[in-house]
Protein backbone atom coordinates (compact mmCIF):
# COMPACT_ATOMS: atom_id res chain seq x y z
CA UNK A 1 0.00 0.00 0.00
CA UNK A 2 1.45 3.52 -1.04
CA UNK A 3 2.07 5.99 1.71
CA UNK A 4 -0.73 8.22 1.49
CA UNK A 5 -2.98 5.56 1.18
CA UNK A 6 -1.77 3.69 4.60
CA UNK A 7 -1.77 7.56 5.99
CA UNK A 8 -5.68 7.74 5.09
CA UNK A 9 -6.53 4.33 6.30
CA UNK A 10 -5.30 5.29 9.41
CA UNK A 11 -6.70 8.46 9.86
CA UNK A 12 -10.31 6.64 8.98
CA UNK A 13 -9.58 3.83 11.57
CA UNK A 14 -8.73 6.83 14.27
CA UNK A 15 -11.49 8.57 13.79
CA UNK A 16 -13.98 5.84 13.72
CA UNK A 17 -12.47 4.93 17.50
CA UNK A 18 -13.61 8.95 18.54
CA UNK A 19 -16.01 9.28 21.45
CA UNK A 20 -19.29 10.08 19.89
CA UNK A 21 -18.81 12.62 22.79
CA UNK A 22 -15.91 14.39 21.24
CA UNK A 23 -17.41 14.19 17.87
CA UNK A 24 -20.38 16.38 19.10
CA UNK A 25 -17.94 18.77 21.35
CA UNK A 26 -16.11 19.31 17.98
CA UNK A 27 -19.50 20.19 16.06
CA UNK A 28 -20.45 22.29 18.58
CA UNK A 29 -16.90 24.23 19.07
CA UNK A 30 -17.13 24.76 15.33
CA UNK A 31 -20.45 27.12 15.46
CA UNK A 32 -18.81 29.68 17.70
CA UNK A 33 -15.02 29.47 16.78
CA UNK A 34 -13.90 32.79 15.12
CA UNK A 35 -10.95 32.60 12.97
CA UNK A 36 -8.44 30.55 14.11
CA UNK A 37 -8.35 31.75 17.77
CA UNK A 38 -11.09 33.92 19.48
CA UNK A 39 -8.32 35.63 21.94
CA UNK A 40 -7.03 38.35 19.41
CA UNK A 41 -5.62 41.37 21.87
CA UNK A 42 -2.16 43.45 21.81
CA UNK A 43 0.71 41.58 23.58
CA UNK A 44 4.01 39.68 23.11
CA UNK A 45 4.15 38.05 19.72
CA UNK A 46 5.19 38.17 16.02
CA UNK A 47 2.07 38.48 14.55
CA UNK A 48 0.44 42.03 13.36
CA UNK A 49 -2.64 42.61 14.71
CA UNK A 50 -3.82 45.88 14.32
CA UNK A 51 -2.94 49.68 14.21
CA UNK A 52 -3.34 52.31 16.52
CA UNK A 53 -2.66 56.06 17.11
CA UNK A 54 -0.19 57.11 19.23
CA UNK A 55 -1.15 57.39 22.79
CA UNK A 56 0.73 59.00 25.66
CA UNK A 57 3.47 56.60 27.32
CA UNK A 58 3.98 55.47 24.01
CA UNK A 59 7.59 56.26 22.70
CA UNK A 60 9.26 56.66 19.37
CA UNK A 61 10.44 52.95 19.16
CA UNK A 62 6.96 51.58 19.01
CA UNK A 63 5.68 54.37 15.93
CA UNK A 64 5.58 52.73 12.68
CA UNK A 65 6.72 55.55 10.79
CA UNK A 66 5.88 53.98 7.34
CA UNK A 67 1.79 54.02 8.24
CA UNK A 68 2.11 57.43 10.25
CA UNK A 69 3.80 58.90 6.69
CA UNK A 70 0.46 58.05 5.36
CA UNK A 71 -1.27 60.52 7.20
CA UNK A 72 -0.52 63.59 9.76
CA UNK A 73 -1.16 60.77 12.65
CA UNK A 74 1.47 58.85 14.37
CA UNK A 75 0.66 55.19 14.76
CA UNK A 76 2.00 52.14 16.90
CA UNK A 77 2.10 48.52 14.87
CA UNK A 78 0.39 46.50 17.96
CA UNK A 79 1.46 42.64 17.87
CA UNK A 80 -0.96 39.96 18.96
CA UNK A 81 -1.01 37.89 22.35
CA UNK A 82 0.89 34.35 21.94
CA UNK A 83 1.57 33.26 25.40
CA UNK A 84 -0.06 29.83 25.76
CA UNK A 85 -1.95 29.61 29.42
CA UNK A 86 -2.33 26.68 30.99
CA UNK A 87 -6.41 25.93 31.99
CA UNK A 88 -7.24 23.29 34.34
CA UNK A 89 -11.07 22.28 34.40
CA UNK A 90 -13.57 20.40 37.34
CA UNK A 91 -16.28 18.57 35.64
CA UNK A 92 -18.57 17.19 38.35
CA UNK A 93 -18.75 13.64 37.42
CA UNK A 94 -21.49 12.88 40.69
CA UNK A 95 -24.72 11.07 40.62
CA UNK A 96 -26.78 14.05 40.79
CA UNK A 97 -25.44 14.99 37.31
CA UNK A 98 -27.19 12.63 36.01
CA UNK A 99 -30.87 13.78 36.43
CA UNK A 100 -32.55 14.95 33.23
CA UNK A 101 -36.46 15.87 34.26
CA UNK A 102 -37.78 14.58 30.90
CA UNK A 103 -36.79 12.53 27.95
CA UNK A 104 -36.83 15.60 25.45
CA UNK A 105 -34.10 17.20 27.43
CA UNK A 106 -30.42 16.19 28.35
CA UNK A 107 -28.95 14.81 31.79
CA UNK A 108 -27.09 17.63 33.15
CA UNK A 109 -23.62 15.52 33.38
CA UNK A 110 -24.02 15.33 29.56
CA UNK A 111 -24.43 18.93 28.88
CA UNK A 112 -21.95 19.59 31.47
CA UNK A 113 -19.33 17.14 29.84
CA UNK A 114 -19.84 18.87 26.21
CA UNK A 115 -19.88 21.99 27.04
CA UNK A 116 -16.18 21.41 28.51
CA UNK A 117 -15.19 19.94 26.33
CA UNK A 118 -16.08 22.49 23.33
CA UNK A 119 -14.21 24.72 25.66
CA UNK A 120 -11.10 22.52 25.79
CA UNK A 121 -11.03 22.10 21.51
CA UNK A 122 -11.21 25.88 21.30
CA UNK A 123 -8.41 26.57 23.73
CA UNK A 124 -6.16 23.48 22.72
CA UNK A 125 -6.60 24.98 19.01
CA UNK A 126 -5.67 27.96 20.22
CA UNK A 127 -2.42 26.75 21.34
CA UNK A 128 -3.77 26.15 24.82
CA UNK A 129 -2.13 23.82 27.55
CA UNK A 130 -5.71 22.27 29.13
CA UNK A 131 -5.93 19.55 31.57
CA UNK A 132 -7.71 18.27 35.06
CA UNK A 133 -7.30 19.49 38.50
CA UNK A 134 -6.25 16.84 40.85
CA UNK A 135 -2.92 16.24 38.68
CA UNK A 136 -4.56 13.46 37.04
CA UNK A 137 -4.49 15.15 33.68
CA UNK A 138 -1.64 17.75 33.76
CA UNK A 139 -2.28 20.42 30.77
CA UNK A 140 -1.19 19.78 27.48
CA UNK A 141 -1.54 21.11 23.99
CA UNK A 142 -2.56 18.71 21.04
CA UNK A 143 -5.20 16.53 19.58
CA UNK A 144 -4.34 13.45 21.66
CA UNK A 145 -4.90 15.28 25.13
CA UNK A 146 -8.16 16.05 24.06
CA UNK A 147 -8.77 12.45 23.63
CA UNK A 148 -8.05 11.99 26.76
CA UNK A 149 -10.19 14.38 28.27
CA UNK A 150 -13.15 13.05 26.14
CA UNK A 151 -12.46 9.42 28.14
CA UNK A 152 -12.19 11.22 31.78
CA UNK A 153 -15.69 13.77 30.95
CA UNK A 154 -16.98 10.03 30.34
CA UNK A 155 -16.52 8.55 33.48
CA UNK A 156 -18.97 8.29 36.36
CA UNK A 157 -18.78 8.68 40.17
CA UNK A 158 -21.17 7.07 42.74
CA UNK A 159 -21.34 9.62 45.12
CA UNK A 160 -24.52 11.69 45.19
CA UNK A 161 -22.82 15.11 44.97
CA UNK A 162 -19.29 16.08 43.78
CA UNK A 163 -17.09 18.51 45.22
CA UNK A 164 -14.23 20.57 42.72
CA UNK A 165 -10.50 19.32 43.43
CA UNK A 166 -8.17 22.27 44.16
CA UNK A 167 -4.88 19.99 43.88
CA UNK A 168 -2.34 20.60 41.86
CA UNK A 169 -3.76 24.08 40.94
CA UNK A 170 -0.89 25.78 38.97
CA UNK A 171 -0.25 29.07 39.84
CA UNK A 172 -1.34 31.97 37.81
CA UNK A 173 -3.23 29.24 35.70
CA UNK A 174 -7.18 29.27 34.70
CA UNK A 175 -9.56 27.24 35.69
CA UNK A 176 -13.32 25.91 34.90
CA UNK A 177 -15.67 24.18 37.14
CA UNK A 178 -19.07 23.15 35.74
CA UNK A 179 -21.42 21.27 37.99
CA UNK A 180 -25.13 22.08 39.44
CA UNK A 181 -23.59 22.98 43.20
CA UNK A 182 -26.48 21.53 44.89
CA UNK A 183 -24.03 19.53 47.27
CA UNK A 184 -22.74 20.85 50.58
CA UNK A 185 -21.46 24.94 49.60
CA UNK A 186 -18.34 24.46 51.55
CA UNK A 187 -15.79 22.19 49.66
CA UNK A 188 -16.64 24.73 46.75
CA UNK A 189 -15.76 28.15 48.92
CA UNK A 190 -12.72 25.91 49.94
CA UNK A 191 -11.44 25.23 46.91
CA UNK A 192 -11.96 28.70 45.16
CA UNK A 193 -9.89 30.46 48.20
CA UNK A 194 -7.17 28.10 47.68
CA UNK A 195 -7.26 28.76 43.81
CA UNK A 196 -7.60 32.45 44.77
CA UNK A 197 -4.37 31.90 46.83
CA UNK A 198 -2.35 30.73 44.15
CA UNK A 199 -3.56 33.55 41.46
CA UNK A 200 -5.46 31.37 39.67
CA UNK A 201 -8.83 32.96 38.34
CA UNK A 202 -11.75 31.01 36.27
CA UNK A 203 -15.13 30.31 35.73
CA UNK A 204 -17.87 28.53 37.35
CA UNK A 205 -21.00 27.42 35.49
CA UNK A 206 -23.90 26.24 37.20
CA UNK A 207 -25.79 23.57 35.04
CA UNK A 208 -29.67 23.01 36.30
CA UNK A 209 -32.48 20.98 34.90
CA UNK A 210 -35.61 23.33 34.57
CA UNK A 211 -37.45 21.39 36.58
CA UNK A 212 -34.92 22.61 39.38
CA UNK A 213 -35.83 25.67 38.99
CA UNK A 214 -39.49 25.97 38.47
CA UNK A 215 -40.13 23.35 41.20
CA UNK A 216 -43.25 21.89 39.25
CA UNK A 217 -44.73 19.27 42.16
CA UNK A 218 -47.95 18.86 43.78
CA UNK A 219 -49.75 16.85 46.18
CA UNK A 220 -47.87 13.63 47.14
CA UNK A 221 -44.25 13.25 45.95
CA UNK A 222 -41.22 10.98 47.21
CA UNK A 223 -38.00 12.97 46.32
CA UNK A 224 -35.30 10.68 46.07
CA UNK A 225 -31.51 11.29 45.02
CA UNK A 226 -29.99 10.31 41.60
CA UNK A 227 -27.97 7.92 43.78
CA UNK A 228 -30.92 6.52 46.15
CA UNK A 229 -29.00 7.71 49.34
CA UNK A 230 -31.39 10.12 49.72
CA UNK A 231 -35.39 10.30 50.10
CA UNK A 232 -38.06 12.10 51.38
CA UNK A 233 -41.83 11.92 51.23
CA UNK A 234 -44.07 14.20 51.36
CA UNK A 235 -48.26 14.47 50.87
CA UNK A 236 -47.99 18.82 50.12
CA UNK A 237 -45.17 19.06 47.86
CA UNK A 238 -46.75 22.27 46.55
CA UNK A 239 -45.95 23.81 50.50
CA UNK A 240 -42.32 23.21 50.04
CA UNK A 241 -41.77 25.12 46.64
CA UNK A 242 -41.34 28.74 48.24
CA UNK A 243 -39.14 27.38 50.62
CA UNK A 244 -36.92 25.39 48.17
CA UNK A 245 -36.80 28.38 45.58
CA UNK A 246 -35.86 30.73 48.83
CA UNK A 247 -32.72 28.03 49.23
CA UNK A 248 -32.03 27.86 45.65
CA UNK A 249 -32.28 31.64 45.20
CA UNK A 250 -29.54 31.87 48.53
CA UNK A 251 -27.53 29.12 47.23
CA UNK A 252 -26.95 30.76 43.56
CA UNK A 253 -26.42 33.99 45.42
CA UNK A 254 -23.90 32.67 47.76
CA UNK A 255 -22.07 30.98 44.66
CA UNK A 256 -21.84 34.61 42.64
CA UNK A 257 -20.50 36.55 45.65
CA UNK A 258 -18.07 33.78 46.32
CA UNK A 259 -16.99 34.32 42.10
CA UNK A 260 -16.55 38.08 42.86
CA UNK A 261 -14.82 37.64 45.81
CA UNK A 262 -12.65 35.20 44.20
CA UNK A 263 -11.96 37.31 41.05
CA UNK A 264 -14.22 34.45 39.20
CA UNK A 265 -16.77 34.19 36.87
CA UNK A 266 -20.33 32.66 37.93
CA UNK A 267 -23.43 31.55 35.40
CA UNK A 268 -26.07 29.52 35.38
CA UNK A 269 -27.30 27.67 32.06
CA UNK A 270 -30.44 25.52 32.03
CA UNK A 271 -30.48 22.35 29.96
CA UNK A 272 -33.72 23.74 28.26
CA UNK A 273 -31.42 26.18 26.73
CA UNK A 274 -29.18 25.66 23.95
CA UNK A 275 -25.73 24.34 24.47
CA UNK A 276 -24.42 27.10 22.05
CA UNK A 277 -25.41 30.06 23.96
CA UNK A 278 -23.63 28.24 26.87
CA UNK A 279 -20.74 27.98 24.92
CA UNK A 280 -20.49 31.25 23.87
CA UNK A 281 -20.65 32.55 27.09
CA UNK A 282 -18.33 30.62 28.74
CA UNK A 283 -15.50 30.80 25.67
CA UNK A 284 -16.12 34.90 25.92
CA UNK A 285 -15.59 34.55 29.62
CA UNK A 286 -12.94 32.15 30.11
CA UNK A 287 -10.75 35.05 27.17
CA UNK A 288 -11.50 37.74 29.45
CA UNK A 289 -10.58 35.89 32.09
CA UNK A 290 -6.86 35.21 30.30
CA UNK A 291 -6.06 38.45 29.69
Amino acid sequence: MSEPLALRARAEAEAGTLPPLLARADHLAGTVLLGSHGRRRAGMGDDFWQYRPMMAGDTARMVDWRRSARSDAQFVREREWQIAQSVLMWVDQAASMRFSSSSDLPEKADRARLLALSVAILLVRGGERVGLTGGSLPPRRGEVQLLRLAEAFSRDAIEDYGHPEARAMLPQSRALFISDFLGDPEPVESALAKAADRGVRGVMLQVLDPAEEAFPFRGRTIFESVGRSLSHETLKADDLRDRYLQRLAERKARLAALCETTGWRYHSHHTSDSAQSALLWLWQAMDGGLE
